[in-house]
């Protein structure tokens, strides 16, 4: 036989690397079986989870979620009362899932008990549509009407749906306006509340948004949206430790609903938890839930990107531009991703569906109609235009302000008039704004604050130190204004204004100028601004524009430049964004 071998007392114990086991370490477990199609170990991780932390009701949805899709639908149900009972009485949401387990259980009666509770106690109407088909199966099959008193979500939902459809069109101002009447009279209507706090976000105004954020949580502390939202805002902060503690949630969280595994995978794309967004969007393309939408093909694509899939990435792109053949988006990445293929650093990707904001002023630039309207109309796009126009830099500033002459409407009119009143902001870019608030029909007095001081500028143009402004005075601008349209961008045309002004108020009342041809002083103003913004111009082309002589426009371009002086122009009126070193000739 055998002798045993005795232990050796010298020998030292094998090393042991202990493995921390909590509800964090089975829900990975849980959700790595799931993506395996493994549903009986995710089943046994779920379980260990909700053991692990038995107050957190996120845990117990999950295990309640994965036993209903497992079709064990009684137990799916005895987990959501223990819920409700035990542990969030508030998680109104349970019922409906509840209503779903009796009626494919067939207990219609039961089904629609629990349909009523969720539609008369949820105030956030999150499954309303879902809930509305329900009601009609249930109907059919009991062969009555659903004898339902009231829908708690669908108090102010009318408004709430326009609030939304403004969002959507990228109205945001006007969609503040409703919602923050919606909760003024219900202060519970959860929906309305994040929608209020992703209006104030899209318009730059991150304090106000995430204040509300804050007041969503604390009326309803699990609300996915809100919290996806404060995730957000922590790293847009630089609060690392909050962050740290919130992701801790969000990656233990297992969605039932589509419209939160879509919030959950854009939130953690953003987060840069690139991995997580890539399962989650997988999720939605093969339970086909959120349809053949080319925003979806194309965040899968990104997230596939930003993990080093790339021919992942380009399969979602082709996909995209097969979806969304009309549009130049899935184009533009997978030029991009072909260009950088060999490169080592590989240049970063947004998950928003639309151009880079660059790309998108590169467009502006070479386009002669103006910007197309399916941008006016993009939320994302105006977004990013709001967002720039409150936080970006002094050039990005300035050509948000003339992007906004292009879109023109009363959203752009309510943000610059905002812009004009803001003490920090630099006035050179206000007399801009002012200037476009006039060319896109805003004629009436305006307040604005210059040079440290509250005042209201009058209709004409702004001209401070001219006691009068002259009828053949507004002709000759008008004339110049005229045929500078579509030549010239916004800032030029404005300077053109300006220089006109400078020269008025230089000479006036001493020298008042003669004006015999209003044509050849509207000639000479395009000459000086087109110099100025070193752009090529002849005497010969404007005298066959203006139908007038060289003579005439080379003499009132000295007569101009001799009160004025350009280079003294430059230097007191806009010494951040042009310089001027040549002679004029």
């Amino acid at each position: 036989m055998e002798k045993k071998k005795r232990a050796n007392p010298t020998q030292p114990p094998a090393k042991v690397i202990s493995m921390k086991m909590d509800a964090t370490f089975f829900f990975e477990r849980a959700v790595q079986s799931l993506d395996r199609f493994h549903y009986d170990k995710a089943l046994k991780y779920f379980r260990r989870a909700a053991e692990y932390e038995p107050e957190n009701a996120v845990n117990h949805c999950n295990l309640a979620g994965l036993l209903s899709e497992m079709g064990n639908y009684e137990e799916s149900n005895r987990i959501l009362q223990q819920v409700l009972d035990q542990i969030d009485p508030a998680m109104t949401e349970c019922y409906f899932y509840m209503a779903n387990n009796y009626a494919n259980m067939e207990d219609y009666e039961s089904a629609e008990k629990a349909i009523i509770h969720y539609l008369e106690n949820d105030p956030t109407g999150q499954f309303l549509e879902e809930s509305e088909e329900m009601i009609e199966l249930l109907s059919y099959e009991l062969d009555r009407p659903t004898k339902l008193t009231s829908i708690k979500s669908r108090e102010g939902m009318f408004e709430h749906d326009r609030a939304r459809a403004m969002l959507e069109e990228g109205k945001f101002a006007e969609a503040v306006r409703i919602l923050e009447k919606i909760i003024k009279k219900h202060p519970d209507f959860m929906a309305a509340r994040n929608n209020l706090a992703l209006a104030y976000y899209y318009m730059g105004h991150f304090d106000k948004s995430i204040d509300m954020i804050k007041q969503v949580l604390e009326l309803e502390h699990g609300n996915l949206h809100a919290l996806c939202n404060l995730a957000i805002f922590y790293q847009h902060f630089g609060d690392k430790e909050n962050l740290s503690e919130l992701m801790g949630v969000l990656r233990k969280t297992y969605p039932f609903h589509q419209d939160h595994v879509f919030k959950l995978a854009t939130t953690m794309g953003i987060l840069s938890e690139h991995e997580t967004a890539y399962r989650l969007f997988k999720r939605l393309l093969k339970t086909g839930e959120a349809g053949l939408d080319p925003c979806l093909f194309h965040y899968t694509a990104v997230a596939a990107y930003n993990t080093k899939q790339y021919a992942e990435a380009e399969r979602q792109w082709r996909q995209a531009n097969k979806f969304d053949p009309g549009s130049e988006i899935p184009g533009f990445y997978l030029n991009l991703l072909h260009k950088a293929r060999d490169e080592e650093v590989k240049p970063p990707v947004s998950y928003h569906y639309h151009l880079p904001f660059e790309e998108q002023f590169r467009g502006l630039e070479k386009s002669t109609e103006g910007l197309p309207d399916h941008l006016k109309r993009d939320p994302l796009v105006r977004s990013s235009f709001f967002w720039a126009l409150r936080h970006g830099d002094t050039e990005t500033k300035l050509q948000v302000i003339q992007a906004f002459g292009l879109i023109a409407d009363n959203e752009v009119k309510e943000a610059l008039l905002e812009f004009i009143q803001e003490p920090a902001e630099d006035d050179y870019l206000k007399k801009v704004a002012i200037f476009v608030l006039r060319n896109i029909g805003l004629h009436e007095p305006v307040t604005a604050v210059l040079d440290g001081n509250k005042i209201t500028v009058p209709a004409s143009p702004f001209s401070p130190n001219l006691p009068v402004w002259e009828p053949k005075w507004q002709q000759i601008m008008d004339m110049a204004m005229k045929e500078m349209d579509r030549r010239y961008d916004m800032v030029q045309q404005y300077d053109l204004q300006t220089l006109w002004v400078e020269y008025l108020s230089r000479v006036y009342p001493i020298y008042s100028p003669k004006i015999s041809k209003v044509e050849g002083w509207a000639a000479a103003l395009e000459y000086l601004t087109a110099k100025m913004h070193r752009r090529a111009i002849s005497y010969h082309e404007l005298a066959h524009r203006y139908k007038v002589s060289v003579a005439t426009i080379s003499k009132n371009v000295k007569i101009i430049d001799e009160a004025c002086g350009l280079k003294e122009k430059m230097e007191a009126i806009f010494p951040k964004f042009t310089s001027f070193d040549h002679k004029i000739k």
